[in-house]
C-alpha cells in the first residue's frame, strides 16, 4: 500500500516527544521532529548503494510545498549524476569518529584515567578502523558483528562484549545529539557468546588465610611492596587505590585516609579508617617514601606510583598462583570472612565503597563510620590472632 503523503495539518500538530522521530512524505522526503520541537526536512538517497541523507531546511521557514520542490530538484540532479556541494559534504551529519570523540569528551570527571585508556583502546583497535568515516545509521548489525567475531573466536569474550557496549553508548549519545536514529548494537545481544562471570581469585577459608598471612610475614621483598600487601588486607581497598595513595591524603594522627572522588571507581570520595596496625606500618614506611608524592612509589624513583604488577608478582614469589590469590582478591577475602563473622552487610559494603542499589545507595553512603572504625580494627586484630594460632 502506498504511503500517504503528509499534510500541513499533520505537520503543524506534530509535537515533540522524549525521542526525536520521523514523519515520511514519500520518495525519501521526511520531516524530523526534534525533542526541542524544531522540525527539519531531510531527503534520503543512495549513492553507490549507501544510504545518505541531506537537510533541506527547517519548517516552517521551508513549507511543505517548497520542501517537495527542493527534494524533486535534488532527485533530478542525482539521476543526472550531479552532486551539489551540500549533498556531497553534508555538514549536519557527523561521522562515527566525530560522535565518538564528542562522547568521550563528555565523560571528563566521570572516568578514571585507566578507564578512558581502556575505552580508547577498544575504540581505536576494533571500531574506528572499520567505521571511522561512516554515518552511524549506515552501519548495519551484521557489519558490527563481523568486527566483533574475531575477538570472540580468539576467546576474548569479555573484550567483545565491552566493545559492543562502547558502540552502543556512542550510538545512544548520537541519538541524543541528533547524529543518528538507531542503536544496532542491541540486536547483537543474543548473537554473541556470553563471557563467563569474572571472579577475582581469593582465599576464603581460615586455614588458607592463615597460610597467606604467614607468607606475607616472611616475605623478603622491598619494604614498599610488603607494606602495600599489608595495607591491602587491613583496608580492603582496591589495588589501584592502594597504588595511588598519597601522603597528602593520609592523617596518621587521626588514623584516616581520605581518597578523593577522582581516584574512586564510582567517582565519590571515600574515607578509610586506619586500624592501629595500618598506622604503625605507615609510620615505619614514611621515612622511606615521604619525599615522594606516593606512599608506594615506583622502584625507578621516577615520580610514578608502584607498578600494578608489584603485588601480583609478590604473591607469585610467595608461591601463590593466579588461580589462588590476586591483588584484588584481598577484597573478596575480607568481604567473605567479615560476613561469616557476623558483621552487618551494610557496614561491609560501605567499607568496600560499594554503591548499593536504589534509594539505599543514595542515602547510606556516608553512614556507618563509627561501625566501620570498630569493624576494621577488630578485623586487623583477628588477622593478628590468626597468625599466632
Amino acid at each position: 500500500m502506498k504511503q500517504a503523503a503528509l499534510t500541513d495539518v499533520q505537520i503543524r500538530k506534530a509535537k515533540p516527544k522524549d525521542k526525536r522521530y520521523i514523519l515520511n512524505d514519500g520518495q525519501g522526503l521526511e520531516l524530523e521532529v526534534m525533542t526541542t520541537g524544531s522540525k527539519f526536512w531531510r531527503l534520503q538517497y543512495r549513492v553507490d548503494g549507501k544510504r545518505k541523507r541531506v537537510t533541506l531546511g527547517e519548517y516552517p521557514a521551508l513549507p511543505l510545498v517548497e520542501a517537495r520542490q527542493k527534494a524533486e530538484e535534488l532527485r533530478l540532479k542525482l539521476k543526472r549524476g550531479v552532486m551539489p556541494p551540500d549533498v556531497m559534504n553534508p555538514p549536519q551529519v557527523p561521522t562515527f569518529r566525530v560522535v565518538a570523540e564528542e562522547w568521550i569528551s563528555k565523560q571528563t570527571g566521570r572516568w578514571a584515567p585507566k578507564q578512558e585508556q581502556t575505552v580508547r583502546h577498544r575504540l581505536e583497535a576494533y571500531l574506528l578502523p572499520t567505521f571511522k568515516d561512516r554515518l552511524i545509521d549506515d552501519i548495519t548489525a551484521p557489519e558490527l558483528l563481523a568486527v566483533l567475531r574475531p575477538l570472540e573466536n580468539s576467546g576474548r569474550l569479555e573484550a567483545a562484549k565491552r566493545t559492543r557496549q562502547v558502540f552502543g553508548q556512542i550510538a545512544r549519545f548520537g541519538i541524543a545529539i541528533g547524529a543518528c536514529q538507531f542503536d544496532i548494537s542491541a540486536a547483537l545481544a543474543n548473537a554473541m557468546a556470553a563471557p563467563n562471570p569474572k571472579h577475582f581469585s581469593a582465599f576464603t577459608k581460615q586455614d588458607d588465610v592463615k597460610r597467606l598471612l604467614g607468607a606475607m610475614t616472611e616475605y623478603c621483598g622491598t619494604p614498599v611492596v610488603k607494606a602495600a600487601l599489608w595495607l591491602s588486607i587491613y583496608t580492603l581497598c582496591r589495588p589501584g587505590e592502594i597504588r595511588h595513595a598519597e601522603w597528602a591524603e593520609i592523617d596518621l594522627d587521626a588514623a584516616i585516609w581520605e581518597i578523593p572522588a577522582e581516584k574512586m571507581k564510582r567517582r565519590k570520595p571515600h574515607a578509610v579508617p586506619l586500624c592501629r596496625q595500618a598506622v604503625e606500618l605507615l609510620t615505619e614506611l614514611k621515612p622511606l617514601t615521604e619525599r615522594w608524592r606516593y606512599v608506594f612509589p615506583s622502584a625507578r624513583n621516577d615520580g610514578r606510583p608502584m607498578s600494578e604488577n608489584a603485588v601480583r608478582q609478590a604473591l607469585r614469589s610467595m608461591g601463590f598462583t593466579n588461580e589462588e590469590m590476586t591483588a584484588h582478591g584481598f577484597r573478596s577475602l575480607g568481604s567473605t570472612m567479615l560476613n561469616s563473622m557476623g558483621y552487618r552487610p551494610d557496614v561491609i559494603e560501605a567499607a568496600l565503597a560499594h554503591v548499593q542499589p536504589g534509594v539505599r545507595g543514595v542515602y547510606n553512603r556516608g553512614d556507618y563510620w563509627d561501625d566501620r572504625v570498630v569493624m576494621m580494627q577488630e578485623w586487623a586484630d583477628y588477622l593478628d590472632d590468626l597468625i599466632q594460632k
